[in-house]
């Protein structure tokens, strides 16, 4: 089935402006809503070239792109509103959020993928690390057997390792035994973090790396100004006291106990450095060894409660470590020796941790209680966002937590088959040729930070898709070969699944570092330029309908997806514009080019709020410059074979979106990066200083 041509002309006379013959297909796209940066649009307008639609996969697309299109909007005057127009997530794509944009959209459509994977029927091999994973979320799933159980499975634990006075009397056991049960069988850190991560000295390479615990109660220096802070940590009271309640304790008691442990936690957070200060004094990773944080943090047994933590590798006082806030570790110390005399207090925190990390476990009352806290913080927060998660939401979380690489071969397998990895890779391929090409018109390069830059593309690690192990079978296997999972007992697959983890984390300390652990799962649907490991990273989530199809036209494939990766290549090389950092470079006009696009960016305004572009100008460089490298790589593409980013933002999330996030709101990225198009502008035949067409054009790429 072919759609017809539209007839109607709306304003701009853009019906004029495809050439006669052309494919309905493209003529069709002048009158939609496209992803990315609306780049497919452009592209397919540009070269109206003679690839037709007449794949279902090409069609679904076409449909989704006119559902979205406003065609009584001049292109000229509003590009985005043109062809976003009547994007509305609640009718157009079946999602009620505050903020939704296509990336949400599709990140769904893989998450209903893999709740739909691990619901199949079981494979019957029990050893398989697959058939563990089914069985896992089918016990999360369970909620019959959940409710039936209520708090009875951690209450037991909690009176294995010595109890406390909430629910009974608390048998005094050692603070560092306790504290190393925790690490070692719960994955429970109450005073501070233990991982395992790459060295700063040396990439290739893992360390034992230490940093203060992840709090529950936010640090008053992470919320905004506005926040009343007294009335959010009144509101983590409360929460405990809830807790305590549902484990069996009395009012009193607990109240009495839980004011005591906000006393100390109160005090425990102010000792944390905040971040920007350690970034400003260059603190942020320091190498020491075991024997010298034990004389700087004698409250802690340091060696046996790592050595509990990552058992069983043998660790000795010599054991070299990273320290990321050193200042907190020392003010940690003295504050559990000031607290000796009150050990039980220090007892209860340390169950608490313990509770706050397994009580997403339990009946539904454990998970009403955490809801309302939260609701009760965001509301204070101003953020909107807060809704209830779906069942199988939260358990497919839990299941990619303990079986992210089972999950990941799963996934891949069902959204990503071989034919579309090597078009992906071939679509690179010219995207990086492209860019090497142009930086020969990057005037402000000399030829020696010229030749350096091509080199430093070419050396780049390119990763598609999934990391090269995801098809080990074997491998993964034998990662859980010890875990035994239950499918009618949620809670103790957790216990079991944390200890799991927790000996995985050891086999990164003691191999060599793998090139190939992702920071994203396989399903994500954002890539990445990791900085440390010189890489680019485009996960398989990626690679689906809207952004990618093999059947889709090529000018949609480079629109979008050929787009991310210009964006992407050009995060690598963010050391030739920033301050400084280009000796060789003669830097007026680089300087000259940031100075433009944060005035360009600043001048827009989206619902009444501006943009920081300051803030955003780094991903409104590669925006900019990936636009050009895109469009140069298709056209370069088309001469070899001659033959995305709707989205609808609720006022109150633009809010929160502006402060946190360095890329600019949707609608100003497509309008900034297309208005500094001279191919754009000339192609639609926009007037001069329309505001699509300003005389001013910002460039740095």
């Amino acid at each position: 089935m072919r759609t017809s041509p539209q007839t109607d002309e709306g304003p701009g006379g853009t019906v004029q402006r495809c050439h006669q013959g052309k494919s309905l297909f493209l003529c069709a796209l002048l009158f939609t809503a496209v992803i990315g940066l609306v780049l497919a649009i452009v592209f397919s307008i540009i070269t109206c070239n003679l690839e037709s639609c007449n794949t279902s996969s090409c069609l679904v697309l076409l449909a989704r792109l006119q559902k979205a299109q406003n065609g009584t909007i001049d292109p000229c005057e509003d590009f985005f509103s043109y062809v976003c127009g009547n994007w509305e997530p609640n009718s157009t794509w079946g999602m009620d959020r505050p903020s939704v944009n296509v990336f949400d959209v599709v990140l769904e459509e893989n998450l209903l993928i893999m709740k739909k994977l691990l619901e199949e029927s079981p494979l019957g091999d029990n050893g398989s690390a697959q058939e563990k994973a089914m069985r896992f979320y089918a016990s999360c799933m369970n909620t019959d057997q959940i409710e039936a159980q209520g708090a009875e499975p951690l209450k037991e634990l909690i009176n294995k390792i010595g109890g406390w006075n909430i629910t009974g009397s608390w048998k005094e056991t050692d603070f560092n035994q306790t504290l190393q049960i925790l690490m070692e069988k719960y994955n429970t850190f109450p005073f501070f973090r233990a991982y395992v991560g790459p060295s700063s000295s040396d990439p290739s390479t893992n360390i034992i790396q230490i940093d203060h615990p992840q709090f529950e109660l936010p640090l008053k220096y992470d919320l905004e100004r506005n926040v009343n802070y007294p009335w959010v940590v009144h509101s983590y009271y409360l929460y405990l006291k809830k807790l305590g309640e549902l484990m069996g304790g009395h009012t009193n008691a607990t109240s009495t106990y839980f004011s005591l442990v906000l006393s100390f936690l109160s005090n425990l957070q102010k000792v944390v450095t905040p971040l920007k200060k350690r970034q400003e004094k260059r603190m942020l990773f320091y190498h020491t060894t075991i024997r010298k944080l034990q004389e700087k943090a004698p409250a802690i047994d340091w060696l046996s409660c790592l050595q509990a933590a990552f058992h069983p590798m043998q660790l000795n006082m010599s054991q070299t470590i990273a320290v990321h806030d050193m200042d907190y570790l020392k003010g940690m110390s003295q504050l559990i020796g000031k607290w000796q005399n009150r050990r039980d207090v220090l007892q209860i925190y340390m169950i608490l941790c313990l509770i706050g990390n397994l009580s997403p476990t339990l009946d539904s009352q454990f998970q009403k209680a955490h809801q309302e806290f939260v609701h009760v913080l965001d509301s204070r927060m101003r953020n909107t966002d807060t809704m209830t998660t779906e069942r199988w939401r939260k358990c497919l979380s839990d299941t990619s937590t303990f079986f992210g690489p089972v999950l990941g071969k799963m996934v891949v397998q069902e959204i990503f088959p071989q034919k579309a990895k090597d078009l992906a890779e071939e679509i690179f391929s010219e995207i990086r040729d492209a860019l090497h090409s142009h930086l020969d018109q990057v005037n402000w390069m000399d030829s020696q930070s010229r030749q350096e830059a091509k080199e430093k593309i070419y050396r780049l690690q390119v990763e598609i898709g999934y990391p090269e192990s995801i098809h080990q079978t074997n491998k993964a296997d034998d990662e859980y070969q010890e875990l035994k999972i239950e499918e009618n007992n949620f809670f103790h697959n957790v216990v079991a699944c944390l200890k799991s983890l927790q000996k995985r984390l050891l086999l990164r300390l003691v191999s060599p570092h793998l090139h190939d652990n992702w920071e994203v799962a396989p399903w994500s649907v954002h890539s990445y330029y990791s900085l440390r490991r010189h890489a680019v990273v485009f996960p398989a989530g990626m690679f689906r309908n809207p952004f990618f199809h093999t059947e889709f036209p090529s000018a949609v494939n480079f629109g979008v997806m050929g787009f991310f990766m210009a964006h992407e290549l050009l995060h690598s090389l963010y050391d030739y514009v920033l301050p400084k950092n280009c000796s060789t470079c003669g830097m007026d006009i680089p300087a000259e080019g940031k100075d433009c696009l944060v005035k360009q960016y600043e001048n827009y305004s989206l619902k009444g709020h501006g943009v920081n572009g300051s803030f955003t100008l780094l991903e409104n460089l590669a925006d900019t410059g990936g636009l050009a490298i895109a469009y140069q790589a298709y056209e370069n593409w088309l001469a070899k074979h001659k033959g995305a980013m709707c989205g609808y933002q609720s006022l109150e999330s633009l809010q929160a979106f502006l402060h946190r996030d360095p890329h600019s709101p949707s609608p100003l990225r497509v309008i900034g990066s297309l208005s500094n198009s001279q191919d754009f502008s000339r192609h639609f035949q926009c007037p001069s200083e329309s505001p699509m067409n300003p005389t001013l054009k910002c460039h740095i790429w």
